[in-house]
């Protein structure tokens, strides 16, 4: 359930995205940048955005910020080399599935110790 709403969150955050200091773009910005992702399932998740058709790929998604052109963003086969190319919906899904297994560790120590 949390991990279907994740992922229909993040695809309307991707569709909805503006590249402005809305929360929902910066977090979309955040994932991407520090998870080294880009998009939902992979970075060509963009195309089928309103941003992409202006801009491209966003430039959260570079993985040098230095090296990262308009014109590679705007091209799949050159962004290809540039940005991230795995999708930020397995990463989340899998980190947050690895802290709930210490969360959960946690809880039936204190548990026990309450016992």
């Amino acid at each position: 359930q949390i991990k279907t709403n994740f992922e229909s969150n993040l695809n309307l955050a991707l569709r909805d995205y503006n590249a402005t200091a809305d929360r929902h773009s910066e977090a979309v910005d955040t994932i991407q940048s520090t998870l080294h992702c880009c998009g939902v399932q992979n970075y060509l998740d963009w195309e089928k955005t309103e941003y992409f058709t202006q801009r491209g790929i966003p430039r959260s998604c570079c993985k040098s910020q230095d090296d990262c052109s308009e014109e590679d963003l705007k091209d799949p086969n050159r962004a290809k080399l540039k940005v991230f190319v795995d999708g930020c919906f397995f990463l989340v899904t899998s980190t947050m599935e690895s802290k709930m297994s210490v969360v959960a560790g946690i809880s039936f120590g204190i548990a026990c110790f309450q016992v």
